[in-house]
């Protein structure tokens, strides 16, 4: 699956669950496991297994593939492994302590982009052509006049062949008298 489309369907589903402040970082320079995290809030542990089973459900339906999910017996942290993204989906307490995004935050990734990169794009409209009626096409064809016929004669006369340089003699090279020793 694209990485642009996963990382929708992740934020569609949190959205849906009402998570609370969801950030999304590009970690393409930073490692190579995966390209996104997604971090975001639940206000319980009800809400974070909620949110947790959301995603992978939402994943599922759109032919993702989920590694796996972790921490939903306790629910104060679950991360989501989907392979290309990771999503970490914590309280509030927990999630100031630990902080990530300070860790992943160094390209964060506008949730208006993920919303601009899936949405259907207006049609161009064709040009509307432009009607003449028969009066303005017989006005301009009248109007244009034919090309001044060239003569043949005055073209070849007006050209001239360039004049022939001549050589000038150039004198013999006196020859230097032998410097005396």
């Amino acid at each position: 699956m694209d990485i642009r489309k996963l990382q929708h369907v992740i934020v569609d589903a949190l959205e849906d669950v009402k998570a609370q402040d969801i950030k999304v970082f590009n970690t393409v320079g930073i490692t190579g496991l995966f390209d996104r995290v997604v971090i975001a809030s639940g206000t319980s542990n009800r809400q974070t297994k909620a949110l947790a089973a959301s995603v992978r459900d939402k994943v599922k339906e759109a032919g993702g593939h989920v590694i796996s999910v972790e921490g939903e017996d306790t629910g104060e942290w679950v991360l989501v492994d989907l392979g290309d993204a990771v999503v970490h989906i914590m309280q509030p307490t927990i999630r100031n302590y630990y902080n990530l995004e300070e860790l992943w935050g160094i390209k964060p990734v506008s949730l208006k982009s993920i919303e601009e990169d899936l949405a259907p794009k207006p049609a161009k409209k064709a040009p509307a052509k432009k009607t003449v009626s028969d009066k303005t096409v017989i006005r301009k064809t009248v109007a244009k006049k034919a090309p001044a016929k060239k003569v043949a004669s005055k073209t070849a006369a007006s050209k001239k062949a360039p004049a022939k340089k001549v050589a000038a003699k150039k004198a013999p090279a006196k020859s230097k008298p032998a410097a005396k020793k």
